[in-house]
């Protein structure tokens, strides 16, 4: 498997949740605590008579779900329609970055060491989950990292408000009615109360971002209280269940995911690294679907593990710039007063933002794209 600078189509959601609020914990709170959380308004329930009535339809045929009476008055209890939730669902197309660009975020030098230092916190109970699951410790860590920055970032939104907003809104209404029915469920089932269960706006909740019916489905109780806490400061249980998860869905003990390698069939352009990879590389398209996020599991694996950078390098981009250019263009950028978000290669939203600044300054057409002319004047 050879890869240039093609791109690959992305959730807005595989990377440490870039689209919802971070909170450094999940330790229990109130309804009123959870209400000045700091959610941005639209993530904070709005009088909607629609999803009134659709939320008493729903009430009145949960029975047949299995659902008792007081799961739903609890689980209900404080939730609405969030607007936020509908926007970013509708809005929701898959964006494009290339592997080099994903790669720089999935394995950079922050989320290596932080990565590093959880794998030291949590050697323990990674290697116990090796040796019961046969899935590789450093691979658990990899998805912890990328899901949710090892639980920096798992997400402050109530699930029952989200997944019944997204079940009224009825572009994916099915599904997300499954997702609800799961989440209610799981707070009868008392694993945690509806006032814990936050996540990120789609539904995915804890340490490493489960949908509720995947939680049904493979979450385990590691710890022993009773309780599949995947949402705790102490992330055994989220750790554990995806363990459970990947040995489930094909993971097979003692195989790599696969490597960088200096062989293999290249693609019509030249250039890129080439990955052979394993069974096990399928194993974690399993948990997200992408090319790009299963390398990106098995790259930040290796650099946890201690491996270096890759050895092959990308090709120029389309606008004939390199990574080390487009470091080059965001420092050059910075030092002229235009703020790019740091210098790291990739040329996001600020960086692009940066451009046209500067091109309205010296009153060139105003474009925000990169170039090595652009990179030449500065």
């Amino acid at each position: 498997m050879t890869f240039t600078r093609r791109t690959f189509a992305l959730t807005l959601g595989a990377l440490a949740l870039g689209a919802c609020n971070s909170r450094p914990s999940s330790a229990p709170r109130s309804s009123a605590m959870r209400a000045s959380s700091g959610l941005a308004p639209e993530m904070r329930p709005q009088p909607n008579a629609a999803y009134d009535a659709w939320v008493a339809a729903f009430k009145n045929r949960a029975g047949g779900y299995g659902l008792s009476n007081a799961t739903i008055s609890a689980g209900f209890r404080g939730a609405g329609y969030l607007p936020g939730v509908v926007t970013r669902d509708r809005n929701q197309t898959e964006f494009k970055r290339s592997l080099e660009d994903y790669l720089s975020i999935a394995a950079s030098d922050e989320r290596i060491a932080k990565g590093r230092a959880a794998y030291a916190r949590h050697r323990g109970t990674l290697n116990a989950l090796e040796a019961k699951y046969g899935v590789d410790a450093t691979i658990i860590c990899a998805i912890w990292g990328l899901e949710s920055q090892y639980g920096e970032r798992m997400g402050d939104i109530p699930i029952i408000s989200s997944t019944s907003t997204l079940a009224f809104d009825g572009r994916r209404g099915a599904f997300f009615e499954k997702q609800l029915v799961a989440a209610l469920k799981i707070i009868q089932n008392g694993d945690i109360s509806a006032d814990r269960m936050v996540g990120s706006w789609a539904g995915a909740m804890g340490h490493t971002q489960f949908i509720p019916t995947s939680y049904q489905g493979f979450a385990v109780d590691f710890t022993g209280d009773g309780r599949r806490d995947i949402w705790s400061d102490d992330p055994s249980d989220a750790l554990a269940s995806t363990a459970a998860y990947l040995q489930r869905t094909g993971w097979t003990r003692g195989v790599r995911w696969g490597s960088e390698s200096a062989s293999g069939t290249l693609q019509p352009q030249a250039g890129g690294p080439k990955f052979a990879t394993t069974s096990n590389f399928r194993a974690i398209k399993r948990y997200n679907n992408s090319d790009a996020y299963a390398i990106g599991v098995g790259h930040l694996s290796d650099r946890i593990a201690g491996a270096g950078p890759l050895r092959g390098s990308f090709p120029p981009d389309e606008f004939g710039l390199t990574k080390n250019d487009r470091i080059a263009l965001q420092e050059r950028l910075t030092a002229r007063g235009f703020d790019t978000g740091g210098a790291d290669g990739i040329l996001g939203t600020k960086s692009r933002a940066a451009i046209s600044g500067y091109q309205q300054s010296k009153g060139l057409p105003v474009t925000g794209e990169p170039s090595q002319e652009l990179l030449r004047a500065l």
